[in-house]
């Protein structure tokens, strides 16, 4: 919560993990929450398993990136600059609004 509050009671977190060739993550539950994951290099396959004992599997790879620009999706929005955005990135309005300047739609 420290350093990213806009998770908190948001029943969100992130974790930083580095996974060596052909290992795994262990089966785990997450009946509260939602995972994300980033990947930077290589290839990974992920699946869940619904309430009905159904599989579901796909393989992500870093070359067929579906990424979404977090600058420009969360700067070109008309989320408050100092109430929220100021305050998550711990910065002050003045650098929120030079930010998004540079993100401006162009016409």
């Amino acid at each position: 919560m420290a350093e990213f509050p806009a998770l908190n009671g948001q029943s969100v977190s992130y974790a930083v993990l580095q996974y060596p060739a052909c290992s795994l993550n262990p089966h785990h539950t997450s009946p509260c929450d939602t995972e994300l994951f980033f990947l930077t290099y290589g290839m990974l396959e992920v699946g869940f398993i619904d309430t009905t004992n159904k599989l579901f599997t796909q393989i992500y790879s870093c070359s067929v990136a579906g990424t979404v620009s977090v600058p420009a999706t969360v700067l070109v929005t008309v989320v408050d600059d100092e109430k929220i955005l100021a305050k998550c990135f711990k910065t002050d309005v003045d650098t929120i609004q030079k930010l998004k300047a540079g993100f401006a739609l162009k016409a």
